[in-house]
């Protein structure tokens, strides 16, 4: 249902949907979004309120960080009860790291926020950046008959999908299928009209305001095994100074090397405190450790499930978890729950 008198606040961050071609150089330059039902004409037709918010300066989302995200989270505190909805207009090569940190920040939401963008910048007459932006929008005010948001989540909508955004991945660079939610349904579906299942929505606990987090420690690393990778390159990676977390990427169903100095090294890792969380490299699945022998001698050293979880949204979880001051310990249960629909939790792993 509608809501004439609905409002969205849309925050422009950056990114190739806020970029136009100067005709003169050739190059891509950030337009001015008080003029944007210039570009987006299409936009006065909509039926409710949109207001737009920029970044001073618009970044490239390859320049996204920790400090960007806190400035996300203040613009929507501090404009939270007076819009139904936004929409954050987001470079797509950190679109899936800023969903997945966003989904932690902002929580107990019960209101959408939704990231979009685009492959081709606004002012190109093929883009894809107008009908992902103005089916965000409506996403953005959709309500039941008694005024509730059908999206109460931080989501990422592309190419008429909309997806939950801790659990989606940017696949390609050049088509404008460019993500993806691998090992968790779409949430919403635009055709003719929009589809939404809404047993898939996550929902705030009852009678809770939203919280909004702005500490995050990211003092975490990523290390991807490979065939060939040496001691001395992953000591040299497990002994990186006030190193707190590690997401593993390993084979498969969460395997990875049995030799003896692979695993004293992570071992002494975990034992310095490190928290080492095991995702799959691949791109759908989850890790069980308990299929392989390889797998379960990583869990004997302390090395704990990510299940099906993103390596973007475990790099986000382990900094929001440190950024709240927990323990090793505490962080490691915190790991192994699902705070907002992020990963498929099995316990007896």
């Amino acid at each position: 249902m509608l809501d004439l008198n609905a409002s969205v606040l849309l925050i422009y961050t950056g990114g190739t949907i806020g970029m136009i071609e100067d005709p003169e150089s050739g190059t891509l330059k950030p337009y001015d979004f008080n003029q944007l039902k210039k570009y987006v004409p299409e936009l006065s037709r909509l039926k409710f309120n949109i207001k737009s918010i920029q970044f001073q300066q618009p970044i490239d989302s390859s320049d996204m960080n920790p400090e960007q995200w806190k400035k996300i989270v203040k613009i929507i505190e501090e404009n939270y009860n007076q819009y139904d909805g936004f929409v954050i207009l987001h470079g797509t090569d950190t679109m899936a790291y800023s969903a997945s940190a966003l989904s932690f920040m902002l929580e107990n939401l019960n209101k959408p926020v939704i990231l979009t963008g685009s492959q081709l910048p606004i002012g190109k007459i093929r883009t894809d950046g107008k009908e992902n932006l103005i089916t965000a929008l409506e996403m953005a005010v959709d309500k039941d008959s008694d005024g509730n948001a059908f999206v109460q989540e931080v989501c990422i909508f592309f190419q008429n999908i909309l997806m939950r955004g801790n659990r989606t991945t940017k696949i390609n660079a050049d088509y404008f299928k460019a993500f993806n939610s691998f090992n968790f349904p779409i949430l919403a579906e635009a055709g003719t009209k929009i589809y939404y299942w809404h047993e898939r929505m996550h929902r705030p606990l009852p009678d809770s305001a939203p919280k909004f987090h702005y500490e995050l420690d990211s003092n975490v690393a990523i290390v991807k095994i490979f065939p060939g990778i040496s001691a001395d390159i992953l000591k040299a990676m497990t002994t990186i100074p006030h190193l707190k977390g590690i997401v593993l990427e390993t084979y498969g169903a969460g395997n990875s090397s049995s030799k003896k100095w692979f695993l004293d090294i992570i071992e002494e890792a975990v034992n310095k405190g490190i928290v080492v969380v095991n995702v799959t490299q691949c791109a759908s699945g989850s890790v069980d450790m308990t299929r392989y022998e390889s797998g379960k001698a990583l869990t004997d050293i302390g090395v704990i499930s990510g299940y099906d979880i993103t390596t973007e949204t475990a790099v986000a979880k382990l900094m929001f978890l440190f950024g709240q001051g927990l323990g090793c310990g505490e962080v490691k249960a915190s790991m192994k729950i699902s705070l907002a629909g992020e990963a498929t939790v099995d316990m007896n792993q």
